[in-house]
């Protein structure tokens, strides 16, 4: 039996870490939206957060993340070291421009008196900062920061002066526990305060999957300001009281059709010829309304008797077509025929039927709420449906 817990193994303080760092770069991005709504911020490029204006980086910043706070940004840190030879490499190559940050937001402490604490925005002293990392450098004997040490050590006093002048310390940043709370801060307007945690969810959602995709792309896709807006934006309009938000993973969730082949609602298209590309969008939209309409109640801003209202309304809606198919077959109809006019009423859920709950319009919420139905039996295309299920459901073969 595997014991719960970490081991050796894992990768959970790096996997944290990482989120960290995605969380702690959308919460920078939107303090600096206010004053510039041009700005594009890009992650894992040149460092880990990097903030340009008009392609130009104006902020390179190294994140550093550690579950408690320590005072551990002395004079030897690691921490501190590996950053610096990071810069010595992008300085020798002229990557920072005049006027570009080089930055280290951590959250640990600057210890008093240390190179950290006079490379900090208060206190600051570069001639300090200078003299004790190059003290640090001939006298330490850490194997780890050597390279380091020998890197910034080589360079002209001047150099090391003008990298220190643009050096930034940010200690004390907030742990990852705190994020949510100053996340909240900043979108404190976007909508009603009960809604808030929902709303930032919401948000990040759509932020870690515009990370994915700019990490994922073989040329650099940093995130444009506008973009954060646009997204504020359009949250906002579906976070207002007589709204809903769609997560932004619903929006092109793709599933197995074949975890749903014995399904009722798959097995009324079947009934009536519908083609397996059909199929397999049908489930997608089944899923994609049955997961949105789960996390709407448990995130309390659905309530199961709106649900009812609105499946009511849609029952409504399907019953004055199928009663008006049924009424123009006859009885007599021939079975192509009867799949031909039940084809119908199913195009007119993929292509026309559009019936908000509340203000949102998503035609996945519609189509896949048609199906939730179709699979309960409630509403059908065939106009036989009924029988024609049960036989079979009961295994029976089902008459031509």
């Amino acid at each position: 039996m595997i014991k719960e817990g970490k081991t050796k193994y894992s990768a959970s303080d790096s996997l944290v870490g990482y989120l960290y760092q995605c969380r702690l770069a959308l919460f920078e991005t939107l303090k600096r939206l206010k004053t510039n709504p041009s700005i594009t911020v890009a992650v894992e490029t040149l460092d880990d957060v990097v903030f340009e204006t008009n392609g130009t980086p104006t902020e390179i910043i190294q994140v550093k993340h550690h579950i408690n706070r320590q005072a551990n940004l002395t004079d030897a840190s690691t921490d501190l070291w590996k950053t610096i030879r990071i810069w010595c490499d992008f300085y020798q190559n002229g990557i920072p421009q005049s006027g570009t940050v080089l930055c280290i937001m951590t959250t640990s402490r600057a210890s008093k008196g240390s190179a950290a604490y006079y490379l900090r925005a208060e206190n600051r002293d570069i001639a300090a900062a200078e003299k004790i990392l190059l003290q640090t450098a001939q006298m330490s004997v850490s194997k780890e920061n050597n390279e380091a040490y020998s890197r910034f050590s080589n360079l002209t006093s001047e150099s090391r002066l003008e990298l220190l002048k643009a050096t930034l310390i940010l200690d004390q940043c907030p742990l990852n526990e705190d994020l949510d709370h100053y996340l909240q801060k900043e979108i404190w307007y976007v909508c009603q305060r009960s809604k808030i945690d929902q709303f930032l969810m919401y948000f990040e959602g759509w932020w870690f999957k515009r990370v994915l995709k700019s990490m994922c792309s073989e040329c650099s896709m940093p995130i444009l300001g506008e973009e954060l807006d646009s997204q504020l934006n359009e949250l906002r309009e579906q976070f207002k009281s007589d709204a809903l938000p769609i997560h932004a993973d619903l929006k092109t969730a793709t599933v197995d059709c074949k975890l749903y082949q014995n399904h009722t609602f798959v097995r009324q298209l079947e009934l009536i010829d519908v083609g397996s590309k059909r199929i397999s969008i049908a489930v997608n939209n089944y899923y994609r309304a049955f997961e949105q309409r789960s996390r709407w109640l448990r995130e309390d801003l659905l309530l199961v008797g709106d649900i009812g209202d609105y499946e009511r309304n849609l029952l409504e809606e399907w019953e004055t077509h199928f009663e008006t198919m049924c009424e123009e077959l006859g009885e007599d109809a021939a079975e192509q025929e009867k799949i031909k006019a039940a084809r119908n009423i199913y195009n007119w859920v993929e292509k026309e039927a559009d019936f908000p709950i509340r203000k949102c319009q998503e035609p996945f919420i519609t189509r896949g709420s048609y199906h939730i139905l179709a699979d309960k039996q409630k509403v059908g295309w065939h106009p036989e449906f009924q029988n024609r299920l049960t036989r079979l459901l009961e295994g029976k073969e089902v008459a031509g």
